[in-house]
């Protein structure tokens, strides 16, 4: 296990309990903007694994958007 990947999880730990989708899809629009310069040096294997964690992080805004709109229909 790389470096990056200890990092992405535990970003994706502090995601998930803060329950933020927003904050997720930010960090995923960061992951994106940072594999942006690494594509154009080159480091493919590093931009590739960024753009696979942009795309977990829009997954679980998504998630957690779904989640926040059927607890507050129960609510209701």
């Amino acid at each position: 296990m790389k470096p990056q990947d200890i990092v992405f999880f535990i970003i994706l730990a502090v995601l998930i309990w803060k329950k933020d989708p927003r904050r997720a899809a930010f960090a995923g629009i960061i992951s994106l903007i940072a594999s942006i310069p690494l594509f154009s040096f080159w480091v493919f294997f590093t931009a590739e694994r960024l753009t696979w964690y942009a795309a977990a992080f829009f997954l679980l805004s998504i998630v957690l958007i779904v989640f926040n709109s059927k607890s507050l229909k129960n609510k209701e």
